[in-house]
């Protein structure tokens, strides 16, 4: 203890001390410097370095080589920025994660690895990760999850017209097929780019090329170059059936052999190669489809009706339910739903029926189990699961699987168009090179 006292008595009397002796010649010494503006938002050198070191460690655990520094550099700053963009959407749309929903996930990851939260901790903790620093970014992954949710899944509408034209084809009919293990590499250009910046998208496309033909690693070559969300994971999409991918891939995908890479692809989200990794066979039958029964109070969010208002509201209405009031009773009395007159019955939902905050609340529930008020773009719910069960009819689990197959295919590619969007609205300046 004397020792401890002596050494912060002395920290505190060179603190006293130092400045005066050197303020006529010490230098300032730069602690963080701003490497990027989103909008108002900074982006440090500190928190750019952080991000690095986390890559680095994940490629490492995958077996990809590190691209050279100053390349991971500028492709993760870029990744930061776009990050950094949809979250400040988030915030304006009051799309949050909270503790508790945060813990949850955190113990799904845990358990998913046999582990206790504490455990899982801890492992990370030994491989030197601060614990703080980790719940944040995967706050943040989840808030971007949802506010893609909200801003492109749920808006990527699949008609009866194309699911009819889907069914009609021979991949939907057929009984067997193949499952295509795919990589890829997107270079991505601007909505309104100019013959100059198409010039230099294309240079970066067929650098990219010129690598992967000499022999360079798909994994490294896409961590230095790919501006798509996995591209520090080598870019693998997994396996999926030719249907369920995009049809520019998969008309690409059918003159490729294992281990070949596809010539450069153009879309209007930009450039593109893959490859493909391998193929294995895999049943084209239609997965049994589960349905959720479930009954709903709605309060809307309106000029009337402020959001905290509405949120209070829904937790009045859930201490009443709490304590033995009728559901279906209060429902009718309450809830801003065409569903009120049947006491909030939604009848039998598939997956994919309701906006993606409701299904996973509802997903969440136990048979009779009641919600706490939670938030989707049209006002707050309170939920109940009144039953589950598999469907058997054929024709509804086709047509629902082909929709399914249908948005699959579709979604990246309007992930992609969002993303380009949001970026081009956007107000950045990259200062990364100055000094």
């Amino acid at each position: 203890m004397k020792a401890i006292l002596a050494s912060l008595f002395h920290a505190l009397l060179l603190a006293m001390l130092i400045p005066n002796a050197i303020a006529a010649t010490a230098k300032p010494q730069l602690i963080d410097r701003i490497v990027a503006v989103v909008n108002e938002e900074a982006i440090t050198a500190n928190e750019l370095h952080d991000r690095l070191q986390t890559v680095e460690r994940q490629l490492r655990a995958q077996n990809i080589a590190t691209p050279p520094r100053d390349i991971l550099q500028k492709q993760l700053l870029e990744r930061m920025i776009t990050d950094r963009i949809q979250l400040q959407l988030a915030k304006e749309s009051a799309i949050r994660v909270d503790d508790v929903q945060l813990d949850s996930y955190l113990r799904r990851i845990a358990e998913s690895n046999q582990l206790s939260l504490a455990e899982f901790r801890h492992n990370l903790e030994q491989d030197g990760i601060i614990w703080s620093k980790f719940r944040d970014e995967v706050r943040d992954e989840m808030t971007i999850g949802r506010i893609r949710d909200r801003e492109v899944d749920s808006r990527l509408v699949i008609s009866d017209a194309e699911v009819d034209d889907y069914l009609a084809t021979p991949a939907a009919s057929s009984a067997g097929g193949e499952d295509y293990n795919v990589a890829h590499i997107l270079i991505r250009v601007a909505d309104r780019t100019g013959p100059e910046q198409l010039m230099l998208a294309r240079g970066r496309a067929e650098q990219a090329l010129t690598q992967l033909q000499r022999g360079d690693d798909f994994a490294q070559v896409a961590a230095s170059y790919s501006d798509a969300p996995d591209a520090m994971n080598g870019g693998v999409l997994g396996p999926r059936p030719l249907d369920r991918l995009p049809p520019l891939y998969a008309d690409a995908l059918r003159n490729l052999q294992a281990g070949q890479v596809s010539p450069i692809l153009q879309s209007p989200a930009g450039y593109h190669i893959i490859k493909l990794i391998d193929r294995s066979a895999a049943g084209k039958s239609i997965p049994a489809l589960r349905q959720t029964h479930a009954r709903h109070i709605l309060i809307k969010v309106n000029e009337l009706v402020p959001d905290a208002e509405a949120k209070r509201k829904a937790q009045l209405l859930k201490e009443r339910l709490d304590k033995g009031a009728d559901f279906a009773e209060i429902a009718r009395s309450n809830s801003n739903d065409l569903s009120a007159a049947k006491g909030g019955d939604l009848g039998w939902l598939y997956e994919g029926d309701t906006v993606p905050e409701f299904e996973r609340a509802m997903n969440a529930l136990s048979v009779d189990e009641i919600s706490a008020p939670i938030k989707s773009p049209f006002g707050w719910h309170i939920i109940q699961v009144l039953g589950r069960r598999i469907e058997t009819t054929s024709v509804e689990r086709q047509r629902l699987a082909a929709r399914q197959a249908l948005r699959e295919s579709r979604l990246d590619e309007a992930y992609q168009d969002w993303i380009r969007q949001i970026r081009d609205a956007a107000h950045v300046e990259i200062r990364l090179d100055e000094r």
